[in-house]
């Protein structure tokens, strides 16, 4: 049994927001192996009001009320400035919801330092929580038993000039770069397998026949929206109008099946600051004749038939 701190910028249910991080909460969720310890929510995707909003509605619809959630970080470690704001329409819909007393990084060192060994924590947004969590207790890099990321690019590369590095590095590489020098053990999912997991419109349209106020007719609906709302944008992507990433999902996967993706120790570092690296990760294979030290291990290859297996057999479990 895996015991999970699931720390996350939820956007499901906001109009023009990406899913995939609703869709690996119902996974934690659907997963016997998995038990919700908590949700932290951070600001990354959508500003952290509405993550923790969205966050406390899909626990709902998915019979999870008792599992305590968050508010985090409302903006990078190093750039306050970029604190986004909840839209009215998001508030008049979910305001009514309240989160548990007690802020994000404080809940996870408190939690991860009670019983060593015995928490593993997901993050599946930007890591200012883990980074300030483990800032305010250095045991947490000790006591963790995993921390599992959605993040980076380590055998491929963004294609975007503007965009180099993956999103949750590059929204707070600082964070990042604490982490990866804390000493905890990490495992990285980066877009390299992430882009290959995907969940299709035929998918989404069966979660949408769903009964009135469930979870699946809620995802499913989400589902068709993201996909024409990415659709639109990037209109000679690949795939784009047929089907979108499991990103975060797949980030759950490997706590309980880390058998379905190929790992590779590496030492990892990030480029800070507001160049035009911002946010790229230097990876290191330990190929060299004096490799560095492994500070994580990376994930290059994915079992996609498999996945997809666990994928759709689980949330059939909701």
């Amino acid at each position: 049994m895996y015991r999970i701190i699931l720390d996350t910028d939820l956007a499901m249910g906001a109009p023009g927001s990406d899913i995939d991080d609703g869709f690996a909460l119902a996974l934690a969720a659907a997963d016997p192996q998995i038990t919700i310890e908590a949700v932290t929510t951070v600001n990354g995707n959508t500003d952290v009001e509405s993550a923790t909003l969205l966050s406390l509605e899909l626990l709902d619809r998915l019979g999870l009320q008792g599992v305590p959630v968050y508010r985090g970080a409302a903006a990078p470690l190093t750039h306050p400035d970029r604190a986004g704001v909840a839209s009215d329409t998001l508030r008049a819909a979910y305001g009514h919801r309240v989160p548990d007393e007690g802020y994000a990084a404080v809940q996870i060192a408190q939690r991860i330092t009670a019983e060593p060994g015995q928490i593993t924590l997901v993050a599946i947004g930007p890591l200012t929580n883990v980074a300030a969590a483990i800032a305010l207790d250095s045991r947490v890099a000790h006591d963790v038993a995993e921390i599992v990321i959605m993040g980076g690019v380590f055998a491929g590369q963004t294609g975007r000039a503007d965009m180099p590095g993956e999103f949750n590095i590059w929204m707070d590489p600082e964070a990042a770069q604490a982490v990866l020098a804390s000493g905890a053990p990490l495992r990285f999912v980066g877009l390299d397998v992430t882009e290959r997991v995907r969940l299709t419109r035929a998918q989404g349209a069966a979660l949408s026949e769903g009964p009135a106020g469930s979870f699946s007719r809620f995802a499913g609906a989400a589902t068709h929206a993201w996909i024409d709302h990415r659709f639109s944008l990037y209109p000679k992507e690949p795939l784009a109008n047929e089907s979108c990433a499991m990103h975060d999902p797949l980030a759950v996967a490997a706590v309980s099946h880390p058998e379905l993706l190929t790992w590779r120790s590496a030492h990892v570092s990030v480029v800070t600051g507001d160049g035009i690296a911002r946010g790229v990760l230097i990876t290191d294979l330990l190929e060299g004749v004096t490799p560095p030290t492994a500070n994580c291990r990376v994930a290059l290859d994915v079992a996609v038939d498999e996945f997809a297996h666990y994928f759709v057999s689980s949330l059939a479990r909701l």
